[in-house]
């Protein structure tokens, strides 16, 4: 089933790309959609614990199931000054 993934900030600057669809067996999970990215991308993984992820418009955590057609947005964490 295909997803969506859209990276934001420094992910697209690891990435060399805002945007990708991915393919990922039906019930595959947030977690096994990063695993593959970061096998995919390996620069990615030095953030990987702190990663936001979001479905849509609603941050998830890894557990969540994907569902053919989900936008998933991968941002780093939040910094502030």
């Amino acid at each position: 089933m295909l997803v969506t993934v859209s990276f934001y900030s420094w992910f697209k600057d690891q990435t060399g790309c805002q945007q990708i669809v991915e393919d990922v067996p039906e019930d595959s999970t947030l977690a096994d959609l990063i695993r593959k990215l970061l096998v995919r991308f390996p620069g990615l993984a030095r953030v990987q614990r702190s990663m936001l992820m979001a479905v849509g418009v609603e941050y998830q955590d890894r557990g969540y199931v994907l569902k053919a057609g989900d936008e998933v947005s991968l941002l780093p964490p939040v910094q502030g000054g």
